[in-house]
């Protein structure tokens, strides 16, 4: 008998989620372990694992579909079987854009078929009717002629419904440049939505109605080859970062905190390991560090140091955590995910440099599970790749506090003897949450975390 499988829940606050990718079709054979399509939660795109052997009988969620947690998406049986039948899930856009568009489109067709039922009875009509009625029709016939979205350049009626017409005007498409989809070739909504998303059909610059305006523009300034107006949807995941960010930006009062590491004795930590490691292979114990992978280790060091940095706000009560569960930040092409590190504070540098290489590859694979990206104690960021010095990030809730590590900028600095010399700086800033600890402790875990950095033989022992 066919199975139906349904949307999982695969974050402890997913409600629903967008089908992005079919990774099997209809009619291939399934196993269970196989990975079947790729979902966008709110908190990353994540596979659905299929738990049945057999084919894929249908499937009832397209690409774009919106469906909640429970809700069906295909079915699973024996070749040659029927696939139960359900309620088809709603399409990407929302359930009162899809109503209205439906509904709208419906009517167009509708008109559209009244029209030419018109148009033929008005043809059986004696001369006379036919002559009453020609001024009003002669009308008609001119004003949607006016409408220059709806003639090509040879004056050549475009077919379209009276919606994707009026969407083409105000988004300055070009009808003709459009491929209809619906009956007989005929411009949908759908059909502006795509070129709209696209970048494509828009009017030429050049046009006769233009062309008096063009010195104008031109004096005013030209829009710069491959840039252009165009709005994107927010995905499930962006959504529930602004939500997340939002309330601990609102709830949660930040302070901020930087103190300036000398980055010098951390290179050459790592340029004396990676030299020794790197060109080992990994049974022979090889392995090639990142500066991130020591800022790591040292972090979860430092809370050993100052235990009051690894707590978090319940409302009565503060939690002041046993172990440091270490989040870091991945930038991925939707926003940024914070896989974590379970028990780093008990993990040697090799240890977390082979787990954070693996988190990384699943965060930017879309292959992170719900359990990788939650319960972390303490988080890091580390914008300094893209050369940035300093900033402050938003505290990650319920973390009681956030590091953000800058770029190692080369630069003159006075040494112990009053001499000017070229040093090599760190600015690391931290943001706490007022409620649940103070600024002097912010300061101690910052100096703490200084000492290791500048001393980074501590954290291997």
């Amino acid at each position: 008998m066919a199975e139906i499988i349904e949307m999982p829940k695969l974050s402890d606050t997913m409600s629903t989620g967008t089908l992005i990718k079919w990774l099997k079709k209809e009619g291939d054979k399934v196993a269970a372990g196989d990975m079947i399509a790729e979902v966008e939660t709110d908190k990353a795109t994540m596979e659905v694992e299929n738990f049945e052997d057999g084919v894929l009988l249908k499937i009832y969620a397209q690409e774009g579909a919106s469906v909640p947690v429970g809700g069906p998406i295909c079915a699973v049986g024996e070749k040659g079987e029927d696939a139960p039948e359900v309620d088809a899930p709603d399409s990407g856009d929302s359930g009162s854009d899809k109503d209205e568009s439906s509904k709208d489109e419906e009517k167009e067709e509708k008109d559209e078929d009244e029209s030419k039922s018109k148009g033929k009875a008005e043809k059986s009509q004696p001369k006379k009717e036919e002559s009453d009625e020609s001024d009003e029709s002669d009308k008609s016939d001119d004003s949607e002629k006016s409408d220059s979205s709806g003639d090509d350049d040879s004056g050549e009626r475009i077919k379209a419904s009276p919606l994707a017409r009026r969407m083409a005007k105000d988004q300055g498409l070009d009808l003709s440049a459009i491929k209809g989809t619906g009956p007989n070739g005929r411009v949908i909504k759908n059909d502006v939505l795509k070129a709209v998303e696209a970048g494509t059909a828009k009017k030429g610059s050049a046009s006769k109605d233009s062309s008096s305006a063009a010195p104008a523009a031109a004096s005013a300034g030209t829009a710069v080859a491959g840039l252009e107006d165009k709005e994107i949807k927010v995905s499930n995941m962006r959504a529930a970062i602004a939500r997340a960010l939002v309330s601990s930006k609102t709830e949660a009062p930040h302070f901020y905190l930087q103190i300036e590491v000398d980055g010098a004795p951390l290179a050459k930590l790592r340029k004396t390991l990676n030299d020794k490691l790197a060109g080992l292979a990994p049974e022979q114990g090889g392995v090639k560090f990142t500066v991130n992978d020591l800022i790591l280790k040292a972090a979860a060091e430092a809370v050993r140091r100052v235990p009051a940095i690894n707590r978090s706000w319940k409302g009565d009560k503060i939690v002041q955590y046993g172990q440091v569960h270490l989040a870091f930040g991945v930038a991925v092409d939707d926003g940024l995910l914070t896989p974590v590190i379970r028990q780093a504070d008990g993990k040697g540098l090799r240890q977390i440099a082979a787990e954070a290489k693996d988190l990384i590859g699943k965060a930017r694979g879309k292959k992170l599970k719900p359990d990788e990206m939650s319960g972390s104690t303490l988080t890091v960021t580390n914008l300094g790749m893209f050369g940035i010095s300093d900033f402050y990030g938003i505290i990650n809730p319920p973390n009681a506090a956030i590091l953000s590590v800058g770029a190692t900028v080369k630069q003159p600095v006075v040494n112990e003897k009053d001499e000017i010399t070229i040093g090599y700086r760190m600015k690391i800033g931290l943001s706490g949450d007022h409620r649940v600890i103070d600024g002097a402790v912010g300061a101690q875990y910052l100096s703490a975390l200084k000492e290791i950095l500048e001393n980074p033989a501590l954290m291997l022992v």
